[in-house]
């Protein structure tokens, strides 16, 4: 049999080390699961990117972070310590031989699949400043990533001050490095609500919490919890711009008037962070009562992918998951349980079983487009949905070319976004291919779900009905320095196939006038630059 030597047969993967486990997340559900996975045998390693580098933070990656960091996150060490102390059972996994890996990012998982079938196994790629870039070959994963928050335009929402809540709760109790003294909710579902009393419990006074809704979305009990802290609603409200000054947010413009503040939370919805599980290729669902796309997984919380699973908020957030860590805590020894199955090391047997959500008090896809069309569609002025590519509402809906490539302007151009909602959504995936919506460097955390809300509104179809917009590795930003690594030499000599372009050297009369990588030669050698 004669092997095409152009193609990836043969050819070897650098791998730097090898694992038995590997969970990918540092939160109550990773620690869990590192813990069960290592006291039963398993040789385990467990990477957070957390402390998360003041640059990356920069570009609200991996959360909305506002500019509100002190300069505390630029000591590596300070943060690497305040993490510690957050999360004391670190410690504890240390001592019992766990290879805990802090500011570690996972930038990518590998699995083959129908369209892949070389892998040694599920490899990770993971990044760190120290090591740089490598991969990691993993017999089981278990992706524990959390949760971000979801963006909300509004005039001046890149204001330095506008932040995400979760990311506020994350810089003031992991950190302990939140520079806001004074701020303000926007959103009053459950999620929203505990972690204003969480932040006014770490000292940041909540001035108010805004709701477009006539009525607190919450649960009575919350409601009654946050009323009893001196919190105050604003309701039937939404915001119209912000009020800065020369250290970013210093009011919230409202209908009714202006709330001083230093910082604006958005708290209209926490969602799963699914990147990860996706772009290696496992089936995501959308679930209202789990806030958003969750990863389809079965009893042992295993993907359609063998080997790769998940645990924690990324599998799906509900009220009495966010109060409760220990529910997360669960999942993340269930799939450690099953993935010692797998790996032999047990025998099948667990008591503990999965918590189901309760019937959640609002549809969170109709609370979202409820926003969207309070924030944005009715906003007083355009403003970008998409902040790295300054795309806005409209250009989105009218799916229009980027502004650089100058394209004449459309009719309706002059039209309002509401009459422009009356027109068919495109897929969201189309919509990020035309209009760059989703191409920044936060690689569409802040737009994502704005983007899917828009074109829900578009054609009045439920939040679900908008397919998710595709995930691809990178999922966390890679510089070119970065992203490279060894390869193996039998790829370099003959890459021009791998780029789907004609040799450079071959001479013209060989290539035909319609060329595609199926008429490349596999069996002449071409002279390579």
């Amino acid at each position: 049999m004669t092997i095409d030597i152009k193609s990836v047969a043969g050819k070897r993967l650098e791998i730097s080390g090898e694992t038995q486990v590997l969970v990918v997340g540092a939160g109550p559900a990773g620690i869990a699961a590192a813990r069960r996975a290592r006291e039963a045998g398993a040789e385990v390693v467990l990477v957070d990117e957390n402390p998360v580098c003041f640059e990356m933070m920069g570009e609200s990656v991996p959360q909305i972070w506002g500019a509100r960091m002190s300069g505390a996150v630029r000591n590596r060490n300070a943060m690497t310590e305040a993490l510690l102390e957050a999360r004391a059972a670190l410690a504890d996994l240390f001592e019992i031989g766990v290879d805990v890996r802090l500011g570690t990012a996972c930038w990518g998982l590998f699995a083959n699949q129908p369209n892949m079938g070389w892998m040694p196994g599920v490899v990770a790629g993971l990044i760190d400043e120290t090591e740089g870039n490598r991969y990691l070959q993993c017999s089981q994963v278990i992706v524990a990533t959390g949760r971000r928050d979801m963006g909300l335009a509004f005039p001046g929402w890149d204001t330095p001050g506008v932040m995400g809540a979760g990311a506020a709760v994350m810089l003031a109790r992991l950190y302990n490095a939140l520079d806001s003294r004074v701020a303000v909710m926007i959103g009053s579902t459950d999620e929203a609500l505990l972690q204003a009393l969480d932040l006014a419990d770490a000292g940041v006074r909540i001035a108010a919490i805004v709701e477009q809704a006539d009525a607190p979305v919450g649960s009575d009990d919350l409601t009654r919890r946050v009323e009893d802290a001196g919190i105050a609603f604003r309701l039937s409200e939404a915001p119209r711009g912000v009020i800065a000054g020369s250290d970013g947010v210093e009011g919230l413009l409202l209908r009714d008037g202006i709330v001083s503040c230093d910082t604006v939370l958005l708290g209209v919805g926490a969602v799963p962070m699914v990147d990860l599980l996706h772009a290696a290729g496992a089936h995501a669902r959308f679930a209202a009562d789990r806030g958003g796309f969750v990863p389809v997984l079965d009893a042992g919380l295993e993907t359609a992918l063998s080997g790769l699973r998940a645990a924690g908020d990324c599998t799906g957030i509900w009220t009495a998951k966010s109060a409760d860590p220990e529910i997360a805590a669960t999942e993340g020894r269930i799939a450690a349980d099953a993935a010692l199955v797998a790996l032999g090391l047990e025998s099948g047997e667990t008591a503990e079983s999965l918590a189901v959500p309760a019937v959640a008090t609002v549809d969170a896809g109709e609370y979202r487009k409820a926003w969207m069309r309070a924030a944005v569609v009715e906003a007083l002025e355009e403003m970008p949905v998409c902040q790295c590519e300054e795309v806005t509402a409209r250009e989105i809906l009218e799916v229009r070319p980027p502004r650089y490539l100058k394209v004449p302007p459309k009719e309706n151009e002059t039209r309002k976004l509401s009459e422009i909602l009356a027109e068919g959504p495109p897929d969201p995936d189309q919509v990020k291919r035309l209009t760059r919506a989703g191409m920044g460097p936060c690689q569409g955390r802040r737009c994502r779900e704005q983007v899917q809300a828009l074109l829900a509104l578009q054609e009045d179809l439920s939040l679900g009905a908008i397919p998710l917009a595709g995930y691809r590795n990178p999922v966390r930003p890679l510089s070119l320095g970065d992203a490279a690594v060894a390869e193996d030499p039998q790829v370099t000599e003959h890459w021009e196939p791998w780029f789907g372009i004609p040799p450079q050297w071959a001479p013209l009369w060989t290539i035909g006038d319609k060329y595609t990588v199926a008429s490349l030669s596999t069996t002449e050698d071409y002279a390579s630059e």
